[in-house]
């Protein structure tokens, strides 16, 4: 093998060029990157760089000593536009053409928007590094946030914007915050705990538009009728996918780029991390996950594939997330209707650990500022997916 070409130039892309020298790869690297900067870590921008607490240099991944000593060329801020898999050729937006052996298409996901947004003054999306240092800009001018979107990005903005000072509301379709990562009896805890630190839920509600006046945002109107003032409006409502640019590649692309069970696409082809959607053998069907943990561990997967390893990827799913002074971390799965047992700690002390269990197999676990604990449990998933080989 003489040379890879990761599409993508954040974690997912940086993981798999480590992972790859890390494994004993010697051959040519290339990372081909949309954004012009270095590769820089997504989890912190709604936090620590949103609230300033962070330059947003500190958000990079690696400094540049690191980088360099992993003999990767970095093709920065041209997005790729077209791909001929059979060739294994990707085409740049500024017309280049690259080619190699193996290709790892890590290009993550885009921010999902709302109908009537694109032009207005004052509504943002949150995925960038640019994308936060607007958001953070607006803030510091305004009194009034409303952010559409009650999942882990919509909470967690909803937080930092409520320690800067803001009047903030949240709106969205479930009944609390996270309510499909966590459940609804957890879900219902961290409303609690906006509702306790001054955010304002309007949950269980859809939005049917942005009031807008001379071209900036005013407020955004509820399907119930009324509308909430605001300065500043957050669409946080998902991500689609970063596929457009395959058309006519001959993948098969369907909420993400369908791979195998060892994330290969297509011949020579693999895809890693938010864009990737494989067939996971524990759970026998096709998953999609976007979370910074799986960026590292699918990345490290489909290196060793390339090497000449053959083992299908079949990871415990963990993401976490600070909001205030709550740390949650989230092992494996929580399906719908899962019987909830505290395993550890106590609500009533704020600190404990959640078992999640479905026709009497575990099947996650989720901490509440007891990580070690939360961690120590995760076997108990790893058990359960055990017995069902």
């Amino acid at each position: 093998m003489n040379s890879v070409l990761i599409v993508g130039g954040s974690a997912a892309g940086l993981s798999t060029a480590e992972s790859l020298r890390r494994k004993g790869y010697q051959g040519k690297l290339t990372v081909l990157g949309a954004e012009r900067h270095l590769p820089y870590d997504r989890p912190p921008l709604s936090k620590q760089v949103l609230s300033g607490q962070w330059e947003p240099e500190r958000a990079t991944l690696r400094p540049a000593t690191a980088l360099s000593e992993l003999d990767v060329e970095f093709v920065l801020g041209d997005p790729a536009a077209g791909l001929d898999a059979a060739t294994r050729t990707v085409h740049t937006e500024s017309g280049r053409d690259l080619r190699a052996d193996s290709i790892v298409i890590a290009t993550g996901v885009r921010a999902r928007t709302l109908a009537g947004q694109d032009g207005l003054t004052g509504v943002h999306v949150l995925r960038t590094l640019e994308d936060t240092l607007a958001l953070r800009a607006d803030l510091l001018a305004a009194s009034r946030l409303v952010v559409v979107g009650e999942g882990v990005l919509g909470a967690e903005i909803a937080a930092t914007a409520r320690t800067l000072g803001l009047d903030v509301t949240m709106v969205g379709p479930q009944l609390a915050p996270m309510a499909a990562q966590l459940g609804p009896a957890v879900a219902c805890l961290l409303g609690d705990l906006h509702t306790d630190r001054g955010v304002r839920l309007r949950l269980g509600t859809g939005v049917t538009g942005l009031p807008s006046r001379d071209g900036r945002v005013v407020g955004v109107r509820l399907d119930t009728g009324e509308q909430l003032p605001a300065d500043v409006v957050v669409v946080a409502v998902g991500g689609v996918p970063a596929t457009d640019w395959l058309a006519g590649s001959g993948l098969t692309v369907d909420n993400g780029i369908v791979c195998d069970s060892r994330c290969r696409a297509a011949e020579g082809i693999y895809a890693v991390g938010d864009v990737a959607r494989w067939y996971d053998e524990h759970l026998g069907t096709l998953i999609r996950l976007e979370n910074r943990t799986n960026a590292t561990e699918q990345a490290a997967a489909v290196a060793g594939t390339i090497l000449g390893a053959d083992e299908p990827y079949t990871p415990v799913p963990y993401f976490w997330t600070d909001q205030f002074d709550v740390k949650i971390q989230v092992h494996g799965t929580v399906p719908t209707g899962a019987d909830v047992t505290i395993v550890d700690g106590d609500i009533a002390d704020g600190r404990f650990v959640a078992r999640y269990s479905r026709y009497g197999r575990v099947t996650g676990i989720v901490g509440w500022n007891m990580p070690k604990q939360a961690r120590l449990r995760r076997v108990e998933i790893v058990n359960a997916l055990a017995t069902v080989q």
